[in-house]
């Protein structure tokens, strides 16, 4: 986790020097701005590296309380990190699922169509539990009586 909580953080602070540079840039009386800082870009900036900052901080949170992966030591070889990275389903369609769902709902915010929001919302529901419990294989599955 060490590896993606440096990543994370030097672009943050990649952008708040950025936020500082920009603001020096705009302030002077040579650029566009005629001398003013200009302040949706360095509230953007500003804002991006606060972005960023949340999940490397919680990278770096989560990495001194689990030991260190391959990743994260200098000295590891590369087949310490053989092996099966998690369960990927081969064939689901409910993936594409959730993206029309997401789409539709996005299209109906753009639209201010608050009707299709409220309809498609309903179907992203829907596709999100067919997404999380597709291999679900509880206690009562196929049983008429719980």
């Amino acid at each position: 986790m060490k590896v993606e909580a440096r990543m994370f953080l030097t672009v943050a602070v990649f952008l708040w020097l950025g936020a500082i540079g920009y603001g020096v840039w705009t302030s002077l009386p040579n650029s566009f701005t005629h001398g003013h800082v200009e302040p949706v870009g360095v509230a953007a900036l500003i804002l991006s590296g606060g972005l960023l900052g949340i999940p490397g901080s919680f990278f770096l949170f989560v990495s001194r309380r689990i030991d260190p992966r391959p990743e994260d030591r200098s000295d590891a070889e590369i087949a310490e990190a053989a092996g099966d990275l998690g369960f990927f389903s081969p064939g689901s369609y409910w993936p594409v699922t959730l993206a029309a769902a997401a789409a539709v709902t996005g299209i109906g915010l753009a639209f201010v169509q608050i009707w299709l929001v409220i309809v498609a919302g309903a179907f992203l529901l829907f596709a999100i539990g067919g997404l999380l419990f597709e291999y679900y294989g509880g206690g009562n599955r196929g049983s008429m009586h719980g």
